[in-house]
């Protein structure tokens, strides 16, 4: 091979790397190793030994269910009308890019889906916004009922700089709660990214005032575990986690929007009026819901659903043996969607049924069911039809 000849395959070569490099978006190989989002995560070890892809599908749904049986099975008194202050850190720690695009990118972003669904389990309650930067507490919004004020406010000021003080935002919403009456439940939700807290006095004392006040302060750390906090929701009676990833993230922050248990000196049983039609104006024109037609007063507006409170019950999982046992007797169609229950090669796929009407759905029906719907379609239908049968009788 001459040096000509040579010198022409070493161009070909070095222009194939610069064509792979431009493919990779011009990422070096280590960084290159990380840029296909962690693929070792989604392997798992099975009973052999073997690795094996994970079911994400299905683990979520098992996470879903497990949450939905601790809810069920614990008959409390919830707090209906709440008084939350979400407290941001926005200190430099704020900035890191552990979590794309940083922690704080990924903090605003699911508290804006947390401000919305709150006030969706929550009609009656209200929520704050303060942050923390520079040794300094600051209150963004007051406590208020509109979704879009908050997330308006927090998106404007998206900025990291200095130390965190986690005294100072305790003491800050602690004078604000404060004043809360005592049939408000008040709480604090603090969404902390720094190692360490720079407090001007005894931070021990602002921990008892809180605690002394019943305000229930929970923490939901981005970093690593720190003793203050875990000391906080242990005086207080709040939570406190450590997010692992982004969607563990979401899936913390979001168990702070149903209502949680009322505390045991203010759960005091009350009669309240609920669920009663309201009759409307005389002159009032509306649309008929059953009619479809525009009625002039007379009517009744529908009163406000308390679904939040009496849950549909969980469903019931149906077991795979019993499948493959009786498959014909099952259906094959999910109830809700009417996609099909079985996988390739007619193997039954996983389904659960719910405990009344029996009627068999799919996972993610049993997800929105539980979640949006809030009634089910088997039992509904059930009832509507004998509605008729009862008119003829």
């Amino acid at each position: 091979m001459n040096n000509g000849e040579q010198r022409r395959l070493n161009g070909e070569a070095e222009e194939d790397e610069d064509e792979d490099d431009a493919n990779n978006g011009g990422l070096a190989a280590w960084e290159r190793a990380y840029a296909d989002e962690r693929s070792w995560e989604s392997l798992q070890e099975d009973e052999s030994g073997l690795l094996q892809p994970i079911d994400n599908q299905t683990l979520k749904h098992a996470q879903y269910r497990r949450r939905l049986r601790a809810a069920s099975t614990a008959r409390i008194q919830k707090g209906l009308i709440r008084y939350l202050y979400i407290v941001i850190d926005l200190s430099k720690a704020a900035a890191e890019m552990d979590f794309r695009p940083s922690r704080m990118g990924v903090v605003a972003k699911h508290v804006e889906a947390f401000i919305r669904e709150f006030f969706y389990q929550n009609p009656l309650s209200q929520v704050g916004l303060v942050t923390i930067k520079d040794g300094v507490a600051h209150c963004l919004t007051d406590l208020g009922g509109s979704p879009n004020s908050h997330v308006q406010a927090l998106m404007g000021k998206l900025e990291c700089s200095g130390d965190s003080s986690l005294q100072n935002a305790l003491d800050l919403v602690h004078g604000y709660l404060e004043q809360i009456p005592s049939y408000g439940h008040r709480e604090v939700l603090i969404l902390y990214s720094a190692l360490s807290t720079c407090d001007p006095g005894d931070i021990m004392e602002t921990i008892q005032k809180c605690k002394k006040s019943k305000i229930r302060c929970s923490v939901i750390g981005l970093s690593a575990e720190i003793f203050i906090c875990k000391h906080l929701c242990q005086e207080t009676g709040g939570l406190y986690y450590i997010a692992l990833d982004e969607p563990h993230l979401r899936e913390l922050i979001l168990e702070h929007a149903p209502p949680p248990p009322a505390i045991a000196e203010f759960a005091i049983a009350n009669l309240i009026k609920m669920g009663f039609p309201q009759r409307a104006a005389e002159g009032s024109v509306a649309i008929c819901s059953c009619h479809k037609e525009a009625k002039v007063g007379g009517g009744y507006t529908c009163p406000r659903s308390y679904h939040h409170l009496f849950p549909i019950v969980p469903f019931d999982e149906v077991s795979p043996s019993l499948l493959i046992d009786q498959q014909n007797k099952f259906p094959r169609a999910c109830f809700g969607c009417q996609q099909s229950l079985l996988n390739p090669g007619n193997k039954p796929s996983l389904r659960v049924a719910c405990p009344k009407c029996r009627h068999h759905f799919c996972l993610d029906c049993d997800i929105y069911i539980h979640e949006s719907l809030h009634n089910c379609p088997g039992c509904e239908g059930a009832r509507h039809s004998k509605i008729p049968n009862a008119n003829k009788g």
